[in-house]
């Protein structure tokens, strides 16, 4: 195939509120955007957010020259990706639509783009199977909301090309995200499967009258979540491990743990246990809106990966760090 075009342009595809997320991240990376949805209402939303989210984007790296003025918008999908030098598709997880959105965004899009999916639970085989050029398409899966949490898990399909993968992994890395390559395909990807396994559990603990819903989330949050926040399981159980690290932890922990897999519940999802944790999350919300939680969580993220930057230099370049937009693959 052809190589891969140095990024000036992103196309986003689908403008809800995780494709209008990536849009304010690649904005205030200094990208010219494109963005397409069929919604009447779309565009109006897309500025909207792109305005609200532009500050807490803006603090955690802001490239020279970025501006929300960059941003323009069409109904038209081919007019959108027609000079794409990457596109991020972001419609709704249905392979219905999604097999063939990708077959007409690869005819649309110039050979040498890249183009990536957000979806979360859909594999690339799926997706790509229509494609004239299947070889650079490839899932590029963010964690919400994707203008602040670095994470994006990469996977290609069975017609991915290695080369396509390496361009994707080098692309998020220069624009400061963390990308992750699974070596796999499988449903749901890694993250969001890890996150299942720990609410399965927690769900299972509130329908057991272990905790309330409250305790629950502080279970989690102010205790192994604390400490997630800065470090992986693996790396904290050498820690656990003491001087002898993870080998001692392996040989004198782990036993304990593995027997204790089998007394984890699996919950059955009843409509009364539905309304206990509606319930209990309002009764937690104390009257604030879903917006003010949502700017409560995305300040206390921005100073948490500001704290990282200083502590971690395995974590995303800071933004003097970085290079310009128009050096991508």
């Amino acid at each position: 195939m052809n190589a891969h075009r140095p990024v000036h342009r992103v196309a986003i595809v689908g403008t809800g509120t995780i494709g209008a997320s990536w849009a304010t991240h690649y904005l205030v990376r200094g990208f010219d955007v494109t963005a397409t949805d069929p919604a009447p209402t779309a565009e109006a939303a897309l500025r909207s957010y792109v305005e609200a989210a532009w500050d807490s984007a803006a603090s955690i790296g802001l490239t020279p020259g970025a501006s929300p003025d960059r941003l323009s918008f069409t109904t038209d999908l081919r007019q959108a990706v027609a000079d794409a030098d990457f596109v991020q598709e972001n419609a709704p997880e249905r392979p219905e639509l999604k097999v063939p959105l990708f077959a007409e965004i690869d005819d649309a899009t110039p050979p040498g783009a890249i183009i990536a999916s957000s979806s979360s639970g859909i594999t690339m085989s799926v997706i790509q199977a229509e494609c004239r050029r299947p070889e650079r398409t490839v899932i590029g899966h963010p964690f919400n909301p994707p203008h602040i949490v670095p994470l994006v898990e990469v996977v290609g399909g069975t017609k991915t090309s290695p080369e396509t993968i390496r361009g994707a992994m080098s692309f998020y890395k220069a624009i400061s995200k963390k990308p992750i390559h699974l070596k796999k395909e499988l449903p749901g990807h890694v993250a969001n499967r890890i996150q299942a396994a720990l609410y399965r559990e927690v769900v299972h603990l509130v329908q057991e009258g272990v905790l309330d819903v409250a305790d629950s989330d502080d279970a989690v949050s102010w205790g192994p979540g604390l400490r997630w926040g800065v470090m992986g399981p693996h790396l904290l159980w050498h820690l656990g491990g003491g001087e002898g690290g993870i080998e001692h932890f392996m040989d004198t922990l782990m036993p304990r743990m593995v027997a204790s897999w089998q007394e984890l519940g699996t919950p059955e999802f009843t409509p009364e246990l539905k309304e206990k944790i509606v319930g209990g999350v309002l009764e937690e919300a104390g009257g604030r809106s879903v917006g003010e939680l949502a700017a409560r969580r995305d300040a206390m993220l921005s100073a948490l990966l500001a704290v990282r930057a200083q502590y971690d230099p395995s974590g995303p370049p800071s933004a003097a760090a970085e290079q310009p937009a128009q050096e991508g693959p």
